[in-house]
């Protein structure tokens, strides 16, 4: 399987996805621990994407998804955004709504 197929089958297998710098637990960055926060507040069950672990993950997401930079956000097979957007999202009640769905599935 080569690493868009591995992208796509991460981002297909899981309703939520966030592709990030380290972990929940060990962020690598102060965007991926926003987004994981943000995440955490609405109790999403949430699959994470160390992009640092793998580096043909990292270099090839931002073709998988026209977006950059890191972290990235999917929910069922859709890119969202960033932290920018999670951050957003979870002001707006958004994303507690996104979660909730999501949990039901």
């Amino acid at each position: 399987m080569n690493v868009m197929e591995r992208i796509r089958a991460e981002v297909e297998a899981h309703p939520i996805v966030l592709f990030m710098k380290g972990t929940p637990q060990h962020p690598m960055c102060g965007f991926s621990a926003r987004a994981c926060r943000a995440l955490d507040a609405c109790a999403a069950d949430y699959h994470v994407v160390n992009v640092l672990a793998d580096p043909e993950v990292r270099a090839s997401l931002p073709k998988f998804s026209d977006w950059p930079t890191f972290p990235q956000l999917f929910i069922h097979g859709e890119l969202i955004g960033g932290c920018d957007i999670v951050l957003e999202l979870h002001a707006s009640g958004e994303l507690q709504r996104i979660a909730t769905e999501a949990r039901r599935g």
